[in-house]
């Protein structure tokens, strides 16, 4: 709101003999200049047309909603004491603190009688659009004036009208400003600037920071493709590339015109060598654009103000980008109040922020900082003057002593971040060995927490320093190898590591020989690549081939030989070969009891992989009480708080899921994830798994909000820690689709399913297990909105390939035909349901046995299928035996059983209203048949 309107003349002050002399001939004055009455009567009567500015065009802008509502709330609203409506937006250059205020003008110039735009870099310029406002109202004085009295007419004219917007743009000095906000009091006035600080205390202020990353992806899709939508895989790489521009908003528009032009080039390509493209900008886009040219300016004024202050810098370029300790950017002999003026120097131009005692780089500062400048000519070169120092801060840091010293591991967890960045941005060529031995420590802590995808960098580092200094084929260089192509393989990424896996295992044959320990351990890590991916032929394969080994070389019952014959047990129990696995699972754990004693860990190991198997074939009765057992043995051996005793708490809480008794299963798995929450934090894999079938257990029993919530947490800890397109993080967003759908909000649930099929395909393959559930998920939910067209094409389509890939009588196989059958029922087509039915509740008793939840299924919807068909005659016995059966395998009150019991009613009801009909007389009527519902 503006300000009340002064009386005429009320803001002309007397100013000695020459002011005095002004009013007596007519004249009025404005600051230093005496402007003619005419001008004065002129700025009082000239009105602006509607919609006057001179506003540049507007930018693309996505995003920002909560930033314009504060600035219209801060412009427009009462503040108490205050008698200009004002407010500044100041953060990084290129945050988009311009495109903001533009978008601000843009959107409410209708609620304004004037805005005008003012370079305000400096006074001199201020004065300068002043003068343009001038020539646009008065454009014939205004070609006879002098500079002075067309600022001067400009600010008389301000004085005068109500309701105009004035946009301070990129002001470099708030004491520039005071001028005219202490004087003109009948608009607003918003300024733009770098500074953080200098503005008075009564002053509103935005600090503006990144996009949300959401936005910042969908502005560079905006940007690349145009108005082409960009498939699933285009969106996982623009999010990438964004994450990685730490979703600044002028190195998305950068990139975005850049990718736009260079058709050729593709997100991920660019990601990729972004340290050598934020100097380039696209044809037809000003050079001093670029992030790299805007923040020289910066930097050129920082190394006047404060060289220490650019030297802070380029040290914390080098170093993760959040939580910097101070300590670490003060070099030997160093005054730290000197070190905090620095500091406080970067904050006031906002780049870094500061909490006193940690420092806050943005990302996209130290990618510019990293790269070589073609400029500089210091030796050596000043962004490696950086390295050294950010090098020697963090070996100088590191703990003297580990172990048992809690004050050590914490100072390894603070430092291990900044090492991780370290071998990240290891320049080529670059050797420091101590540097190395960090990296090596650094990664062993972070493995030993759960975090193995995070050692990537590190393990890179050292395994190309091996490589250079040591040789290819060198034990530790193949040690190296072995760990990256391992961490490779726990961050999802399986295209990266089954290539290292396999060039690894012929190199430790070579130099080791081909029986020789380590090479049958990198056989058996190969095959569990293998194994991951899918590939369970060549799994399968390679894992006997190694057990046969292991027994010729080690003997039968070594722990290693033990260990393989689990391994290959565990991949028999993956292909659906169940009766295969659970007799090697016996006769293992027998050797293990024998050769180990009966509460060793590996025979712990082995009665809850033999208990997982059991659970696998349906055989809850044997399971449970297993799972039981070994949870009082981990309980006593190896305490309450072991993670192998969490493990087991986890596993028999699923059972008791799964056996129906959801009362003890949540209450377990809500004490195992706190548990896993205290013992292992919050983003560790296993406690990741926790909350997800916490939520599942939760989905089961009704409680969709709490389900959703958790799964909601997990997926977003997941795509964090793991990655957007990590195995885990792609069942998450699986999982979270179900529950969507499970409370019937479709137009969420099939968008998620249809991106993770999307990214699976993409990530893992066309034909991976995991791809082909997802398939049929998304068939599932297509099928629920009633899509019958999209939902049997893409049923048959996935049975086909689980057919070729796992086989015709594999588990999924015999699902994937189930529900092709029910989606053919659901159409009505009976005479392709119920012989699909038929075949595969015939493969599921021969495969899975007669009393396996899944056969117990395929039977309930086969006699379902010949109710509908009005075949009550075989539909009633199907559905007495499910029921007998799930009575005596899950319990009376398992939801399952309750299902039977509502089916078999409901056929019973069906075959009475059959039966009075052919009694009854024409006119007689019957209540409708209830179809019986499907598993």
């Amino acid at each position: 709101m503006s300000g009340e309107e002064a009386a005429s003349g009320s803001r002309i002050e007397a100013a000695g003999e020459r002011s005095i002399a002004a009013r007596q001939i007519g004249s009025a004055y404005t600051g230093d200049v005496v402007l003619p009455a005419e001008a004065l009567q002129a700025a009082e009567r000239v009105t602006a047309a509607p919609g006057v500015s001179n506003l540049p065009p507007l930018p693309l802008c996505l995003g920002r909603q909560k930033e314009l509502t504060w600035l219209r709330r801060t412009l427009t609203g009462q503040r108490e004491g205050a008698i200009t409506q004002s407010g500044t937006v100041y953060g990084l250059g290129g945050i988009g603190k311009s495109t903001l205020a533009l978008h601000y003008a843009h959107q409410y110039r209708g609620d304004y009688t004037l805005i005008w735009w003012v370079n305000a870099a400096s006074p001199d310029e201020i004065e300068t659009s002043l003068t343009s406002l001038t020539q646009t109202l008065v454009p014939g004085w205004a070609a006879t004036a002098v500079r002075r009295a067309q600022v001067a007419w400009a600010r008389q004219w301000l004085a005068w009208h109500p309701g105009w917007l004035l946009v301070y743009d990129n002001l470099d000095n708030p004491d520039d400003l005071t001028p005219y906000t202490g004087a003109l009091h009948q608009g607003h006035h918003l300024a733009t600037s770098r500074r953080t600080t200098g503005w008075p205390d009564t002053a509103p202020t935005l600090t503006l920071g990144d996009l949300h990353p959401d936005d910042a992806k969908n502005l560079l899709c905006r940007l690349v493709f145009k108005d082409t939508a960009p498939t699933a895989r285009q969106q996982a790489d623009a999010r990438a590339l964004a994450a990685e521009m730490g979703h600044h908003p002028l190195a998305i528009k950068q990139a975005g015109a850049y990718l736009a032009q260079n058709r050729g080039i593709s997100l991920d390509a660019y990601r990729r060598r972004l340290g050598t493209k934020l100097t380039k900008t696209a044809h037809g886009l000003p050079a001093e654009r670029t992030i790299a040219r805007i923040w020289d300016v910066t930097l050129h004024d920082l190394e006047r103000a404060n060289p220490l202050a650019v030297q802070v810098l380029h040290t914390a370029a080098w170093l993760a980008p959040d939580d910097i300790p101070h300590t670490l950017l003060t070099p030997p002999g160093t005054d730290p109040d000197d070190i905090a003026e620095a500091i406080g120097t970067l904050a006031a131009y906002s780049m870094v922020s500061d909490t006193g005692t940690n420092v806050t780089v943005h990302r996209l500062v130290q990618a510019i900082l990293r790269a070589p400048r073609p400029a500089d000519d210091t030796q050596p070169p000043r962004h490696l003057q950086g390295r050294d120092r950010a090098e020697q801060a963090v070996l100088r840091s590191l703990p003297l002593s580990s172990g048992q010293d809690t004050t050590a591991d914490d100072q390894w967890d603070t430092l291990i971040p900044h090492l991780v960045t370290l071998a990240a941005t290891t320049p080529p060529g670059r050797h420091n060995a101590p540097l190395t031995d960090a990296y090596t420590t650094a990664a062993n802590r972070l493995h030993q927490q759960g975090h193995t995808a995070r050692t990537i960098p590190l393990l890179k580092a050292t395994l190309t320093q091996r490589e250079q200094l040591i040789g290819d084929t060198h034990r530790d260089t193949l040690t190296s190898r072995g760990n990256l192509a391992y961490a490779y393989l726990e961050a999802g990424n399986l295209a990266r590591a089954v290539p290292l896996f396999e060039a690894t295992l012929p190199q430790y044959e070579r130099i080791l020989g081909e029986t020789h320990p380590q090479t049958l351990a990198s056989r058996i890590h190969l095959a569990g690549a293998y194994q991951k991916a899918g590939d369970l032929e060549r799994a399968i394969s390679l894992y006997e081939t190694t057990l046969t080994q292991y027994e010729r070389i080690l003997g039968d019952t070594h722990p290693h030989t033990l260990a393989s014959r689990i391994h290959l047990a565990y991949a028999y129990r993956e292909s659906g070969n169940l009766r295969r696995a659970i007799s090697l699972y016996e006769a293992t754990l027998t050797q293990c009891e024998q050769i180990l004693g009966d509460t060793h860990p590996h025979t712990l190991a082995s009665h809850s992989h033999l208990a997982g198997a059991y659970q696998e074939a349906g055989d809850l009765e044997r399971a449970i009480p297993l799972y039981e057992a070994t949870l009082r043995q981990r309980e006593r051996i190896l305490g309450e708080t072991h993670p192998e005793t969490l493990n087991g708490r986890h596993n028999l809480a699923c059972a008791y899921r799964e056996a129906g008794d959801l009362t003890r299963a949540i209450k377990l798995l809500q004490t195992t994830l706190n548990q896993h929450e205290q013992i292992l934090g919050d983003a560790h894999p296993q406690t990741l798994a926790s909350r997800n079938n916490l939520a599942g257990a939760y989905q089961e029993a009704g409680d969709l909000t709490s389900a959703i919530n958790l799964l909601e947490t997990t997926l977003a800890q997941r795509e964090q820690m793991l990655g957007d397109t990590h195995p885990d993080t792609l069942a998450s967003r699986n999982n979270l689709a179900y529950v969507y759908l499970d409370a019937g909000d479709l137009e969420r649930a099939i968008p998620l399913y249809e991106a993770t099929l999307s990214q699976s395909e993409q990530t893992l393959g066309d034909t991976h297990p995991q791809t082909l559930a997802s398939r049929i998920h998304l068939a599932g939910a297509y099928q629920k909105a009633g899509d019958l067209e999209r939902a049997i094409p893409l049923y048959e389509a996935t049975l086909t390939q689980c057919e070729q890939i796992l086989g015709d009588t594999h588990p999924n196989t015999l699902a994937s035909r189930n529900n092709l059958a029910g989606a053919y029922q659901k159409a009505g087509d009976l005479e392709r349901a119920i012989p699909l039915y038929e075949a595969t509740l015939s493969q599921s008793e021969q495969t899975l046995g007669d009393t396996h939840p899944q056969t117990l299924a395929s039977r309930n919807n086969l006699a379902g299928a010949y109710q509908e068909a009005g075949d009550l005659a075989r539909a009633i016995p199907l559905f007495k035996a499910t029921l007998r059966q799930r009575e005596q395998i899950l319990g009376d009150t398992h939801p399952d059983t309750l299902l039977s019991r509502r089916n078999l009613a409901g056929a019973y009801r069906a075959a009475q209203a059959v039966q009075q009909r052919s009694t009854a007389t024409p006119t007689t009527t019957t209540d409708p048949q209830q179809p019986p519902t499907a598993d």
